[in-house]
């Protein structure tokens, strides 16, 4: 099967060796996204929940390039620096999601690109 690589200026450049979103077939592979301003490249200024709702921001604009949205994302990875503002992701995923939700994991772990606080990625399946 091909593999289209997804590329928008709606979301931040990779920052690596990486594509934004990889499709092949019907499902979408999404690339760990962190609160950058696409336009700046610069993190976001703000609180945390600021710097969640940049990084949804930044996963539904490459949702959508690959012709998706937030709502398609079957599985979801959640890449915390500090797990105390796990209701606070929660709350605000709310926002962006309706039921049924997708599948999840929240990590903690030690950093992230840029020191940010946050960083997700997902799995995103396309009706045919």
């Amino acid at each position: 099967m091909a593999r289209d690589i997804i590329h928008t200026d709606k979301a931040p450049q990779a920052i690596g060796t990486y594509s934004q979103a990889v499709k092949v077939g019907d499902v979408v592979y999404l690339s760990g996204q962190i609160p950058l301003v696409p336009e700046t490249m610069t993190v976001v200024e703000g609180d945390m929940a600021t710097q969640v709702r940049r990084v949804f921001d930044n996963l539904s604009a490459v949702a959508e390039a690959a012709g998706g949205r937030l709502q398609d994302i079957v599985k979801l990875n959640i890449f915390l620096t500090d797990l105390s503002h796990f209701a606070t992701v929660n709350d605000i995923m709310a926002e962006y999601f309706e039921q049924p939700y997708p599948a999840r994991a929240a990590i903690g772990v030690a950093s992230l690109p840029k020191d940010v606080p946050v960083e997700m990625d997902g799995v995103m399946h396309l009706d045919a």
